[in-house]
C-alpha cells in the first residue's frame, strides 16, 4: 500500500471510483509519483496530474460533480481539463500520442493508450504512474526502469533520446533542469543526443525555454545546471553572450579569470544566501559585458573598463530576447549591474561621507541586495585575499549605516520642488529648473548643506543671488 497523506488517499480513491463509473482507467502520473520515491511526500503539493485511457474532459466533469466543485476549466484542443479542489490543481488528460512537425512549435496530439502516453514522457523518472481504479489501487507502472534511475541518480529518456528530443526539443532543457534540481547525472547516451539535437531548440518559444532556465537559476546549486547547458551546446542556442565569457588570455605572464566560471561561482554564492530570482539574475549578468571591454595595459594588466555601464545597457536587450520581464524586475537587475563595482571603490580607510551618501542615494531600496552581490563577487582561491575583501566590505557597511542614520539619504527626495524654484527664481518650466534641482541635490549629497527643507531653501536663495551677479 502506498504511504501518502490521508487527504490524498481519500481524493485518489474518489477519482478512481469516478473513472470506474464511466468505464475508464485512471492513473496519477509524473511528479507526484516521482517525488514519492524520492521520499519527498510533502502534503503541501498543489499540482497533481492524472492520465485516463479515454476522455480526460469527461472524467474531470465526473470528478468535479462528485467533489461538488464548480471550479473546472476545459482545454478542448488538447483534450485536457483542470479541476480546482480546495488548495489543489488537478489536471486530467486523456492518454495520447504527441509529436512535433519539423518546423512547428505546436504539438500534433492524438488519442492513445497508457503505453503511448508513457512513451511520450520526457524522462524515465517522469513516466512512473499508479493506477487508481478499485482493485488495482496503488499498482505501480514503471515500463522504463524509472525507479532504478532514481536509485542510481540518472536522468535519461524512455526511448531513443534523439527521437524523444526530435519530437519535443524542450525535453532537452527539462533533462538539464531535472538533473540540476535533483543533483543527478545525465546518462551519456542522453547527453550525446542533446549535443546533436541542440540546434532543434530553435523551434521552441522563448517563453517555454525561459521557464526551464528560471527553474535552473532557482536550484540549490544553479552552476551545475549552467555547466550542463554549456556542455550540451544548449546555452549558445539562447544565451550566446554568456558563452562568450569563457576563456583566459595571457600576456607577459599575466592572466585574468575565466569570467564564465567566475560568474557561476558568484551565482552559487548568491544562491546560498538568497531565494531572490532577480538577484540571482543580477549575478548572472554582472560581468556580461567583460569580453568587449577586455584590454591589456602594460604595467597594469588586464582591465575591463566600463563593463558595468555597458552591461547595464545590455540588460533590456538580453531580457527582451530571453522573454524575461521588461518591468521593474528588469530595472532592478540593470541597477545592480550598473552599481556592482561602486561598493568596491569605497574600501579605502579615507572613504568620504559624500561618496557613501551618493551610493545610498543611487542604490535606494536595492542597497542591501547590492552588498550581497558584491560579497558574492569575491571568488579568490586565496583565503587571505578573501578575508581582506570581506573585512573591507564590513567597514563599508558600517560606514553606510552611520551615514544613513545621520543623513537619511535612502530613497531621498529633493526638499525643494520645481514649483518653488520657479516661484523664487521667477522662471518658467525648462532646463534651468532641472539644473537648480541638481545643484541642491549635489549640495546635500556632498555634505555642503544638511538634508532638510530650511537649509535647502536658504541654498536656493544663494543660487538666486549668484544668478543676479
Amino acid at each position: 500500500m502506498i504511504d501518502i497523506p490521508k487527504k490524498h488517499t481519500e481524493l485518489f480513491t474518489t477519482i478512481g471510483k469516478c473513472a470506474e463509473s464511466i468505464n475508464q482507467q485512471v492513473y496519477v502520473v509524473g511528479g507526484y509519483v516521482r517525488d514519492y520515491y524520492l521520499d519527498n511526500r510533502s502534503p503541501d503539493i498543489t499540482d497533481i496530474d492524472f492520465v485516463t485511457v479515454g476522455s480526460g474532459i469527461k472524467l474531470a466533469r465526473k470528478v468535479a460533480e462528485t467533489l461538488k466543485t464548480k471550479k473546472i476549466s476545459f482545454f478542448k484542443q488538447f483534450g485536457t481539463a483542470q479541476v480546482k479542489y480546495k488548495n489543489l490543481d488537478l489536471e486530467f488528460v486523456g492518454a495520447r500520442k504527441e509529436s512535433y512537425r519539423r518546423d512547428s512549435r505546436k504539438p500534433v496530439v492524438e488519442d492513445g493508450t497508457l503505453e503511448d502516453d508513457q512513451l511520450r514522457r520526457d524522462l524515465t523518472i517522469n513516466a512512473l504512474s499508479w493506477c487508481l481504479n478499485p482493485g488495482s489501487f496503488g499498482v505501480l507502472h514503471d515500463p522504463f526502469g524509472g525507479i532504478q534511475d532514481l536509485q542510481n541518480k540518472i536522468v535519461r529518456t524512455p526511448i531513443d533520446p534523439e527521437k524523444t528530443f526530435d519530437d519535443d526539443p524542450l525535453r532537452m532543457m527539462r533533462a538539464v533542469r531535472f538533473a540540476t534540481q535533483l543533483r543527478f547525472d545525465i546518462d551519456p547516451k542522453t547527453m550525446s543526443a542533446i549535443k546533436i539535437m541542440a540546434p532543434r531548440l530553435s523551434i521552441i518559444s522563448k517563453e517555454r525555454i525561459i521557464e526551464e532556465v528560471n527553474k535552473i537559476v532557482m536550484a540549490q546549486k544553479p552552476s551545475a545546471g549552467f555547466a550542463l547547458l554549456l556542455e550540451s551546446n544548449l546555452l549558445k542556442q539562447f544565451f550566446p553572450e554568456m558563452v562568450r565569457l569563457i576563456g583566459v588570455d595571457e600576456k607577459h605572464g599575466q592572466r585574468h579569470k575565466d569570467n564564465f566560471w567566475h560568474t557561476l561561482e558568484v551565482l552559487d554564492n548568491v544562491a546560498e544566501v538568497s531565494e531572490n530570482l532577480w538577484l540571482r539574475w543580477a549575478a548572472i549578468m554582472h560581468d556580461i559585458a567583460k569580453p568587449p571591454t577586455k584590454k591589456f595595459i602594460k604595467g597594469i594588466g588586464w582591465t575591463f573598463h566600463g563593463h558595468d555601464a555597458i552591461g547595464a545597457k545590455w540588460v533590456p536587450k538580453i531580457f527582451r530576447r530571453l522573454g524575461l520581464p521588461l518591468d521593474e524586475r528588469m530595472r532592478y537587475v540593470q541597477k545592480l549591474v550598473r552599481l556592482h563595482l561602486r561598493p568596491i571603490a569605497l574600501v579605502s580607510e579615507e572613504v568620504s561621507d559624500s561618496a557613501v551618501r551618493r551610493l545610498i542615494f543611487e542604490a535606494g531600496d536595492e542597497l542591501d541586495d547590492l552588498m550581497v552581490l558584491c560579497r558574492a563577487d569575491i571568488t579568490s582561491k586565496n583565503e587571505w585575499k578573501v578575508k581582506k575583501y570581506q573585512n573591507n566590505f564590513d567597514r563599508v557597511e558600517k560606514k553606510i549605516i552611520e551615514v544613513e542614520e545621520k543623513d537619511k539619504i535612502r530613497n531621498w527626495k529633493n526638499p525643494i520642488s520645481g514649483e518653488e524654484i520657479m516661484e523664487v527664481l521667477n522662471v518658467k518650466p525648462g532646463p534651468v529648473v532641472g539644473e537648480v534641482k541638481n545643484k541642491i541635490k549635489d549640495a546635500i549629497l556632498d555634505g555642503v548643506i544638511p538634508n532638510n527643507q530650511d537649509d535647502a531653501f536658504q541654498y536656493l536663495l544663494k543660487i538666486k543671488e549668484q544668478m543676479k551677479s
